[in-house]
């Protein structure tokens, strides 16, 4: 069931308005048995996600979805903030950010997650985001307290799916590193966030261009470089257009498809796949 909200099934339904993998999957599991006879693929993968977002069977994308719902599109909205995933922050990769006012990180450890490299993760997002986050399972919550630092905030799943502060993070952009901040970025994400603030940018040979443009960014403070990061990425990561694609989905894909990145001619063959009734979806494999 968990594979099934992988991003093989999804580009696959992308790319052939249908996913072999989906069936395959779904054959494996008694998610049919659990469906009415006219249920469609849509309401196939809600069923699923009903089931694993029960305490003890949850793994990222329960988290995930958690936090795109209760937080992205429950306290903000797609028109004014955007969330990054698997976004690198020094030598790691975040699981889930949100930008709107500021930039926040939620590093995710699920019920199957060891927290044997949640030290090293916190101390590598604070490089890069002003809040840092955990949210753990209610198993999990006392070993985070012990891990991390005071300035870094806590959050639960609860067995209910639902989300409460156990410690609030502190906002924190003075401490980030702009020379970490640019190995995150892409080359003209970079080049709009210097010029912005009022950084002159060389010409230079491609083979020089990176090094000159760390050394920029080396050099700028810290909280105004967030201030401008968050506003630039908030236009060059914008997630406003897939509202209606998303409106078009069920609930359980919406995660999905603000993370799992397919070409917009595409939507409509999503669409019609989570559309299609899950009689004949059973065809595909």
């Amino acid at each position: 069931m968990t594979r099934l909200f992988s991003s093989g099934v999804f580009r696959e339904m992308a790319r052939k308005g249908q996913s072999p993998l989906f069936a395959r999957l779904l054959g494996l599991t008694d998610i049919a048995d659990r469906c009415t006879a006219d249920a469609t693929v849509g309401q196939a993968f809600d069923a699923a996600f009903g089931v694993l977002k029960t305490a003890g069977r949850r793994d990222e994308y329960v988290y995930r979805a958690a936090l795109t719902h209760k937080v992205l599109m429950g306290t903000h909205s797609l028109n004014t903030a955007c969330m990054l995933t698997e976004f690198r922050a020094g030598a790691c990769k975040a699981d889930l950010a949100i930008l709107n006012g500021t930039a926040t990180v939620y590093e995710i450890k699920s019920e199957r997650d060891s927290l044997a490299r949640l030290a090293n993760q916190v101390a590598n997002y604070k490089h890069v985001f002003a809040k840092v986050y955990v949210i753990a399972s209610e198993s999990h919550v006392a070993g985070v307290l012990d891990t991390v630092p005071d300035d870094v905030g806590v959050m639960m799943l609860s067995s209910r799916y639902q989300i409460s502060t156990v410690r609030e993070a502190e906002d924190r952009p003075d401490r980030i590193c702009p020379a970490t901040v640019f190995e995150s970025l892409r080359s003209s994400e970079a080049v709009t966030i210097l010029r912005s603030m009022g950084v002159a940018v060389p010409d230079v040979p491609n083979t020089q261009r990176h090094a000159v443009l760390r050394g920029l960014f080396d050099v700028q403070d810290p909280a105004a470089v967030h201030v401008a990061m968050v506003k630039t990425l908030k236009r060059t990561r914008d997630l406003a257009p897939l509202s209606d694609f998303v409106n078009r989905l069920p609930s359980s894909l919406h995660a999905a498809a603000l993370s799992i990145q397919v070409r917009r001619a595409d939507h409509n063959r999503i669409v019609e796949a989570v559309s299609t009734p899950l009689d004949a979806a059973m065809a595909w494999a």
